[in-house]
């Protein structure tokens, strides 16, 4: 019955899209002139204040043991952790984010409490989302090496691509539902979200606007510089979310 209590609760405050909300509550996603990106405007938003980062990383504890044990009894599968992992990450942890400066040199280990860089920005979320890893070590090295840490043994998909409209096409059929890393060349890192057959990049922005921010990949300044990319999943990587469960150390 426990299990079943916290296994809803934490369903119930993971309703798509409150991250996409958020970004546009602040003016971060940044708006296409296309139809189609003029529609995200019509989103629900949420408070961002609604619990703190510190309740939304206490939370992950109490949300790994439901899960591991229901995974133990047969109560839920994996694909149901990958969501639930997920939608944590995307929804309650990253949107703190939303809005912190970006600087090369920077490492804040805070939400809005002075600047980060973008690889800081993923090794620190993914540490706050519970992954053992050293953010300094990940967070210093290059984009195709942090995604094979990432990675633990699992497939990297390499794009490399003439212009943005191939590399799209390409990225789109190497990714499935929900969250993966991706490396831009030698030069930049972020997150890359598929919800609902949408592509969005989730990255520390040295372009305008300058700060953690949440925009569609292919309208993107940071994706129309590079051609190619290296792309591992986050939410579809079985030996990463095992090594979450399990609470082993990844770096």
């Amino acid at each position: 019955m426990l299990l079943v209590s916290l296994l809803l609760l934490f369903s119930f405050n993971m309703t798509w899209p409150p991250a996409m909300g958020m970004a546009l509550e602040h003016g971060i996603v940044k708006e296409s002139v296309k139809a189609k990106d003029k529609a995200l405007s019509s989103v629900s938003k949420t408070d961002p204040n609604a619990r703190s980062y510190a309740a939304a990383k206490a939370d992950i504890g109490l949300l790994r043991t439901a899960l591991s044990e229901g995974l133990r009894t047969g109560d839920i599968s994996i694909d149901h952790i990958k969501t639930v992992f997920t939608d944590h990450l995307v929804d309650r942890i990253i949107p703190h984010w939303y809005g912190t400066p970006w600087s090369f040199e920077g490492h804040t280990a805070v939400p809005n409490q002075g600047k980060i860089a973008c690889g800081y920005f993923i090794s620190t979320t993914l540490r706050d989302m519970g992954i053992r890893l050293n953010r300094y070590k990940l967070a210093q090295k290059s984009p195709i090496d942090e995604a094979r840490v990432i990675s633990c043994g699992t497939t990297i998909h390499s794009v490399d691509k003439d212009n943005p409209e191939a590399a799209m096409e390409a990225i789109d059929g190497l990714t499935s539902e929900g969250l993966s890393f991706i490396g831009f060349d030698k030069g930049h890192v972020g997150y890359l979200l598929k919800r609902d057959g949408r592509l969005f990049l989730i990255h520390s922005n040295y372009f305008a606007p300058g700060m953690v921010c949440m925009e569609p990949l292919e309208t993107s300044r940071v994706f129309n510089s590079f051609t190619k990319f290296h792309i591992v999943a986050i939410s579809n990587n079985d030996r990463l979310l095992q090594r979450w469960l399990n609470s082993t150390i990844v770096l």
